[in-house]
């Protein structure tokens, strides 16, 4: 059954994670009668399923090493364990127990209309949204449809027995109520190292399978290598160089055995049998079922925006997309960041404005591509803003890269005994700037922003001579790595 009229309003925005309620929240406060449309749980995928709760399994284990490598907290804690139960229920309260109350709260408190159901485009500035009960109503937006609707992980289509293994993705990773005996992590990125992590502090025996020769790729190699030592050190059974090449279940909860590399099978003894098998090996856009034919775009790809989120190829500037369903840069905080960019665009534009898409202007989306910053919360940390070397070098930017060891200051070693990390800055050396930095290492999270606005800001090095690091903190790594950039 569909509604007979459309129902009017000048934004909507399908999704309701981070990024479209972020989107909505500009745009109502900029006077702007909005809707947003979500099929799942107010708050999105990072609320439930990503980031809140691989967080909270992982802080635990973090705090309890930090207390390990200090003399006399090391006494006091001793050899004791992590409480399973106590985490998997503090990572339940983090997710408000997968119900959205509070967040449809906030909705309401700011002034944002929530329709429930399935929502596609379905024209011009029109989107049809199908309820549970299968009926349908019609809505209409003055001014712009912001698409937020994410992405979604990605399973290998060529592995056999791949679908009845019944493999975990980041969300069963993140939400499962018991710890598996035996859990197999397939992927070396982000999501496959932290999961790996996690479940190995939580007490499963975990093998991660990476086909490559290094974990997080996309980072200096440096990072992936202390990752794996970490890794190993908490016993992790890590290989290099494997491919799994097929699967067999038997039932839905029995035992997962995994064929690997030239996809013989193995013999009694030999086979890699898990409980529960986690695939975290990329991520698509949640784009396939939401009406992209209507606007002339082809079902289930990326959105490619301009710097304001525009989508381009679709007449009339009313579409727009933010968050990880652009592929610019899939992270929360970039999303979010993506959203503001995209409701003072759709404001400027609802109000007569001319946008401001210069470089660092109000309606352009700047730091995606210049300084995205992430952090992969493993043992060690690892955090990292703008290029690596490679990336520079491959840019054509004349750079230098100026490595410390991170335990070699003041700080550091107060904060651990036997503090082991590094920290690299990529340094141009014609406009004298730091175009990139990562950092390895204990509670290395907490720097990331002080790299984040030399980077954004581009400040000069001369000036940042002048930003001088208290003693004694981890931070004093800045003053080594600036006389670098100086010498």
């Amino acid at each position: 059954m569909t509604s007979s009229t459309a129902e009017e309003y000048d934004v909507i925005v399908l999704g309701a994670g981070p990024t479209g309620e972020n989107v909505a929240d500009r745009t109502v406060a900029a006077g702007l009668r909005t809707v947003i449309v979500e099929a799942e749980l107010v708050g999105g995928e990072c609320s439930y399923w990503a980031c809140m709760p691989s967080k909270a399994l992982l802080r635990p284990a973090a705090a309890l090493d930090d207390a390990r490598a200090v003399g006399g907290a090391r006494e006091a804690v001793g050899g004791g364990q992590l409480d399973a139960a106590a985490v998997l229920a503090r990572r339940d309260s983090f997710t408000s127990h997968w119900k959205d109350d509070g967040q449809v709260q906030w909705l309401r408190d700011t002034g944002i209309e929530l329709v429930r159901g399935h929502g596609r485009l379905a024209g011009v500035r029109t989107v049809t949204v199908e309820a549970d009960d299968g009926t349908e109503r019609v809505l209409t937006a003055r001014h712009a449809v912001a698409v937020c609707t994410g992405s979604r992980p990605v399973l290998p289509s060529d592995v056999p027995g791949l679908a009845d293994a019944h493999p975990w993705t980041n969300r069963e990773a993140t939400g499962s109520p018991t710890v598996p005996g035996r859990l197999a992590v397939v992927g070396g990125g982000v999501v496959g190292v932290e999961m790996a992590c996690a479940w190995r502090a939580l007490g499963s025996e975990v093998v991660l399978l990476v086909r490559g020769d290094a974990l997080l790729p996309r980072m200096e190699p440096f990072a992936g290598e202390l990752v794996a030592d970490g890794l190993r050190g908490a016993g992790v059974d890590l290989r290099f160089g494997t491919e799994v090449t097929s699967l067999e279940r038997a039932g839905a909860t029995g035992p997962v055995v995994l064929s690997l590399n030239d996809g013989e099978r193995l013999t009694e003894g030999e086979r890699l049998s898990a409980d529960e098998v986690l695939y975290a090996t990329g991520r698509a856009p949640r784009t396939a079922d939401i009406g992209l034919e209507q606007v002339g775009l082809r079902p289930g790809s990326w959105l490619d925006v301009d710097d304001s989120c525009t989508v381009l190829g679709v007449d009339g500037e009313w579409l727009y997309a933010a968050g990880d369903v652009n592929h610019r840069a899939l992270l929360t905080h970039q999303g979010k960041y993506q959203a503001r960019i995209t409701g003072a665009a759709i404001a400027a534009r609802a109000q007569g404005r001319a946008l401001d898409t210069s470089r660092w202007g109000a309606h352009s989306a700047s730091a995606d591509l210049a300084g995205a910053p992430q952090v992969v919360f493993t043992q060690p940390e690892v955090a990292a803003v703008g290029l690596t070397l490679a990336a520079a070098e491959r840019l054509g930017l004349r750079v230098k890269a100026v490595d410390q060891e991170i335990g070699d200051v003041a700080g550091a070693s107060l904060y651990s005994d036997g503090y082991r990390g590094r920290a690299r800055v990529v340094f141009d050396l014609d406009r004298e700037v730091i175009v990139g930095a990562c950092l390895v290492g204990p509670a290395v999270a907490e720097l990331l922003h002080s790299a984040t606005v030399a980077v954004v800001g581009e400040v000069p090095i001369d000036r940042l001579w002048h930003a001088v690091p208290a003693y004694p903190t981890i931070s004093e790594v800045w003053l080594r790595l600036l006389e670098g950039c100086r010498g």
